[in-house]
């Protein structure tokens, strides 16, 4: 990763990584300066994206899930009137490359591909924490699929701890799912049971340049960013979406 004292920086958890990374380039066009991205996880511990933040550290735009957003805002580490949605996350379930398939056809094949599986991996996403609070309880499978649920921590992708074969099943954003080598069929849950994640971004309170922070996310809110944002697995948000998210966020 580069640094420089005129550089862009930039914090993105896990969710937005694959579509930062392919938008560096756009992004240096578009800005003139380098890109340095800081991390490419909301992590946990010292390292993570809120401690970082808390240090205030260096850094000029930050993407995050919006639960995560909304309390970078309302402790002041990011400016309010920043704040913009850019994507729209759904979770999905993978094996390691080799197995079948998972059935995520219906809430019910999705409840039998669960307690089937051996360990389930899940992360300090906001997906991990839907699993093991939400949707576990609404197959009513709490009991038995908490005591075999494996947290991945440390920035570390799911599908990484499935492809080694320390876990029988990922479950995570597609967006976190999809560039990691060794897994495959990966398989968005049920719309009914489905979770959206919002994926917004803001300019950090002290960053060294604003306004430049600010036309970085309005980049990314708009046509021009769409294209990487869909082949990462993410869908964008403009016009209608757009209005539609931010209400309902």
């Amino acid at each position: 990763m580069r640094d420089s004292k005129d550089a862009f920086r930039v914090m993105t958890s896990g969710v937005f990584t694959a579509a930062h990374l392919a938008l560096i380039p756009a992004i240096e066009a578009y800005t003139g300066q380098p890109v340095v991205t800081l991390t490419t996880s909301i992590g946990t511990g010292e390292q993570s994206i809120p401690n970082r933040l808390r240090r205030r550290e260096p850094a000029d735009l930050v993407i995050v899930a919006e639960p995560n957003m909304v309390n970078f805002v309302q402790a002041r580490h990011i400016l309010a009137d920043t704040r913009t949605l850019i994507a729209r996350s759904v979770a999905a379930v993978a094996v390691r490359a080799g197995e079948p398939p998972p059935d995520a056809s219906s809430p019910d094949a999705l409840k039998r591909t669960f307690l089937r599986a051996r360990s389930i991996a899940y992360s300090a996403s906001e997906s991990g924490k839907y699993l093991t609070t939400q949707l576990y309880h609404r197959l009513g499978i709490d009991k038995e699929c908490l005591p075999k649920s494996r947290f991945v921590g440390n920035g570390e992708r799911t599908g990484a701890v499935v492809a080694r074969g320390e876990a029988d099943l990922a479950f995570q954003q597609v967006s976190e799912l999809r560039p990691v080598p060794g897994i495959a069929h990966i398989t968005p849950i049920p719309d009914e049971l489905q979770s959206y994640v919002w994926v917004a971004t803001g300019a950090v309170a002290w960053s060294r340049d604003i306004e430049r922070a600010r036309a970085v996310a309005r980049f990314l809110a708009s046509d021009a960013a769409a294209p990487e944002i869909v082949a990462s697995g993410l869908d964008p948000l403009f016009g209608e979406d757009l209005y539609t998210a931010l209400h309902a966020a």
